[in-house]
Protein backbone atom coordinates (compact mmCIF):
# COMPACT_ATOMS: atom_id res chain seq x y z
CA UNK A 1 0.00 0.00 0.00
CA UNK A 2 1.31 3.22 -1.10
CA UNK A 3 1.29 6.35 1.36
CA UNK A 4 -0.68 9.98 0.30
CA UNK A 5 1.20 12.94 0.43
CA UNK A 6 -0.60 15.49 2.90
CA UNK A 7 -2.53 18.17 1.11
CA UNK A 8 -1.74 22.25 2.52
CA UNK A 9 -5.11 22.27 4.39
CA UNK A 10 -3.31 18.77 6.67
CA UNK A 11 -0.06 20.21 6.97
CA UNK A 12 -0.95 23.69 8.44
CA UNK A 13 -3.21 21.27 10.78
CA UNK A 14 0.12 19.18 11.63
CA UNK A 15 2.20 22.46 11.80
CA UNK A 16 -0.38 23.65 14.69
CA UNK A 17 -0.78 20.53 16.94
CA UNK A 18 3.19 20.41 16.92
CA UNK A 19 3.04 24.04 18.45
CA UNK A 20 1.04 23.09 21.67
CA UNK A 21 2.91 20.06 22.31
CA UNK A 22 5.68 19.69 25.17
CA UNK A 23 8.71 17.35 24.77
CA UNK A 24 7.77 14.35 27.27
CA UNK A 25 11.91 14.12 28.75
CA UNK A 26 12.93 17.97 28.57
CA UNK A 27 16.34 17.21 30.03
CA UNK A 28 17.54 14.71 27.22
CA UNK A 29 18.87 15.78 23.84
CA UNK A 30 17.17 14.40 20.47
CA UNK A 31 20.56 12.10 20.41
CA UNK A 32 19.95 10.35 23.77
CA UNK A 33 15.98 9.83 22.81
CA UNK A 34 15.07 6.16 22.18
CA UNK A 35 15.18 5.25 18.19
CA UNK A 36 12.86 3.29 16.48
CA UNK A 37 13.31 -0.14 15.83
CA UNK A 38 14.49 -0.89 12.26
CA UNK A 39 11.72 -2.49 10.13
CA UNK A 40 13.00 -6.12 8.60
CA UNK A 41 13.82 -5.88 5.69
CA UNK A 42 12.03 -9.63 3.62
CA UNK A 43 14.53 -11.46 1.23
CA UNK A 44 13.12 -12.34 -1.50
CA UNK A 45 12.22 -15.90 -2.11
CA UNK A 46 14.18 -18.01 -4.78
CA UNK A 47 11.81 -18.81 -7.82
CA UNK A 48 11.34 -22.69 -8.01
CA UNK A 49 11.52 -23.62 -12.02
CA UNK A 50 10.43 -26.95 -12.99
CA UNK A 51 13.77 -28.96 -12.33
CA UNK A 52 13.72 -27.47 -8.20
CA UNK A 53 10.29 -29.55 -8.48
CA UNK A 54 11.52 -32.74 -9.85
CA UNK A 55 14.55 -32.87 -7.19
CA UNK A 56 12.07 -32.19 -4.42
CA UNK A 57 10.89 -35.44 -2.61
CA UNK A 58 8.43 -35.56 0.59
CA UNK A 59 10.65 -36.06 3.57
CA UNK A 60 13.91 -35.66 2.38
CA UNK A 61 14.42 -32.71 4.73
CA UNK A 62 12.91 -34.67 8.01
CA UNK A 63 14.11 -35.41 10.79
CA UNK A 64 14.11 -39.14 12.02
CA UNK A 65 11.01 -39.76 14.20
CA UNK A 66 13.20 -42.30 16.49
CA UNK A 67 12.74 -45.85 17.46
CA UNK A 68 9.85 -47.35 15.49
CA UNK A 69 6.70 -48.45 17.43
CA UNK A 70 7.07 -52.10 18.89
CA UNK A 71 3.36 -53.20 18.86
CA UNK A 72 3.26 -56.92 19.55
CA UNK A 73 1.92 -59.11 16.37
CA UNK A 74 -1.30 -60.34 16.64
CA UNK A 75 -1.92 -64.02 17.86
CA UNK A 76 -2.50 -65.27 14.23
CA UNK A 77 0.54 -63.70 12.69
CA UNK A 78 2.55 -65.21 15.65
CA UNK A 79 1.51 -68.92 15.19
CA UNK A 80 2.39 -68.37 11.30
CA UNK A 81 5.68 -67.56 12.44
CA UNK A 82 6.00 -70.77 14.62
CA UNK A 83 8.24 -73.11 13.18
CA UNK A 84 6.19 -76.49 12.29
CA UNK A 85 6.66 -79.28 14.67
CA UNK A 86 4.37 -81.83 12.75
CA UNK A 87 4.88 -83.40 9.31
CA UNK A 88 4.75 -80.76 6.69
CA UNK A 89 2.70 -82.99 4.35
CA UNK A 90 -0.49 -83.38 7.44
CA UNK A 91 0.12 -79.14 8.58
CA UNK A 92 -0.15 -78.55 4.95
CA UNK A 93 -3.77 -80.43 4.95
CA UNK A 94 -4.18 -79.18 8.31
CA UNK A 95 -4.32 -75.46 7.44
CA UNK A 96 -6.61 -76.13 3.97
CA UNK A 97 -9.00 -77.37 6.40
CA UNK A 98 -8.93 -80.90 4.94
CA UNK A 99 -8.17 -83.12 8.23
CA UNK A 100 -11.37 -83.46 10.23
CA UNK A 101 -10.81 -82.70 14.22
CA UNK A 102 -11.59 -85.62 16.30
CA UNK A 103 -13.41 -83.86 18.96
CA UNK A 104 -14.00 -80.07 19.94
CA UNK A 105 -14.27 -78.26 22.63
CA UNK A 106 -16.55 -74.73 22.74
CA UNK A 107 -15.04 -72.04 25.30
CA UNK A 108 -17.39 -69.22 23.61
CA UNK A 109 -18.55 -67.26 26.53
CA UNK A 110 -16.49 -68.47 29.14
CA UNK A 111 -14.55 -66.58 31.80
CA UNK A 112 -10.84 -67.18 32.12
CA UNK A 113 -11.69 -69.14 35.44
CA UNK A 114 -13.67 -71.63 33.56
CA UNK A 115 -12.26 -71.88 30.46
CA UNK A 116 -8.81 -72.85 31.99
CA UNK A 117 -9.21 -76.03 33.84
CA UNK A 118 -12.01 -77.29 31.03
CA UNK A 119 -9.13 -76.64 28.40
CA UNK A 120 -6.66 -78.39 29.93
CA UNK A 121 -9.19 -81.37 31.29
CA UNK A 122 -10.05 -81.45 27.30
CA UNK A 123 -6.87 -81.69 25.67
CA UNK A 124 -5.72 -84.54 28.65
CA UNK A 125 -8.65 -86.37 28.19
CA UNK A 126 -8.07 -86.12 23.89
CA UNK A 127 -4.32 -87.57 24.31
CA UNK A 128 -5.11 -90.40 26.93
CA UNK A 129 -7.89 -91.27 23.91
CA UNK A 130 -5.23 -90.95 21.66
CA UNK A 131 -6.76 -88.44 19.30
CA UNK A 132 -4.12 -86.60 17.09
CA UNK A 133 -6.44 -83.41 16.19
CA UNK A 134 -8.73 -81.27 18.26
CA UNK A 135 -10.64 -78.17 17.54
CA UNK A 136 -10.45 -75.54 20.70
CA UNK A 137 -13.23 -72.84 19.37
CA UNK A 138 -12.44 -69.25 21.73
CA UNK A 139 -14.64 -66.64 19.58
CA UNK A 140 -13.18 -63.72 17.85
CA UNK A 141 -13.85 -61.64 21.17
CA UNK A 142 -16.12 -58.47 21.38
CA UNK A 143 -14.92 -55.05 21.18
CA UNK A 144 -15.23 -53.65 24.20
CA UNK A 145 -13.55 -50.09 24.07
CA UNK A 146 -14.57 -48.20 27.29
CA UNK A 147 -12.99 -44.94 25.84
CA UNK A 148 -9.67 -45.56 28.54
CA UNK A 149 -6.38 -43.97 27.79
CA UNK A 150 -4.69 -47.51 27.32
CA UNK A 151 -5.90 -50.04 24.48
CA UNK A 152 -7.64 -52.86 25.42
CA UNK A 153 -6.91 -56.36 23.46
CA UNK A 154 -10.17 -57.73 22.66
CA UNK A 155 -11.14 -61.62 22.80
CA UNK A 156 -9.14 -62.49 25.82
CA UNK A 157 -9.77 -66.21 25.24
CA UNK A 158 -8.40 -66.22 22.21
CA UNK A 159 -5.18 -64.68 23.09
CA UNK A 160 -5.33 -66.76 26.23
CA UNK A 161 -5.54 -70.02 24.70
CA UNK A 162 -2.22 -70.27 22.63
CA UNK A 163 -0.31 -69.49 25.62
CA UNK A 164 -1.94 -71.87 27.98
CA UNK A 165 -1.55 -74.57 24.86
CA UNK A 166 2.17 -73.67 25.25
CA UNK A 167 2.43 -73.65 29.02
CA UNK A 168 2.50 -76.80 31.72
CA UNK A 169 0.54 -79.37 31.87
CA UNK A 170 -0.01 -79.12 28.02
CA UNK A 171 3.47 -78.50 26.61
CA UNK A 172 4.53 -81.96 26.70
CA UNK A 173 1.41 -83.01 24.96
CA UNK A 174 0.72 -80.22 22.48
CA UNK A 175 2.96 -80.42 19.09
CA UNK A 176 1.07 -77.57 17.41
CA UNK A 177 -1.50 -74.80 17.39
CA UNK A 178 -2.92 -73.17 14.70
CA UNK A 179 -5.52 -71.07 13.55
CA UNK A 180 -7.99 -72.98 12.20
CA UNK A 181 -9.26 -73.20 8.34
CA UNK A 182 -12.79 -70.90 7.81
CA UNK A 183 -14.94 -74.21 7.27
CA UNK A 184 -13.96 -74.81 11.19
CA UNK A 185 -14.27 -71.34 12.29
CA UNK A 186 -11.72 -69.07 11.19
CA UNK A 187 -9.72 -66.65 13.13
CA UNK A 188 -12.04 -67.35 16.10
CA UNK A 189 -10.82 -71.17 16.75
CA UNK A 190 -7.78 -73.28 17.12
CA UNK A 191 -6.38 -76.50 15.41
CA UNK A 192 -4.51 -78.15 18.48
CA UNK A 193 -2.65 -80.82 17.21
CA UNK A 194 -1.57 -83.76 20.11
CA UNK A 195 1.45 -85.98 20.41
CA UNK A 196 1.19 -89.94 19.85
CA UNK A 197 -0.21 -91.51 23.12
CA UNK A 198 2.39 -94.07 24.62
Amino acid sequence: MTRRRLNDEEVALWKRVVETTEKMHPELTRAELPKPKPKPVKKPRAHQGPEDLQAFRIGAKAKGTGAPHNLAPSVGDALRKAPVQMDSKQFGKMKRGKLVPEGRIDLHGMTMDKAHPALIGFVSRAHAQGKRLVLVITGKGKHRDDGGPIPVRYGVLKHNVPQWLRMAPLSHIVMQVQEAHISHGGSGAYYVYLRKSR
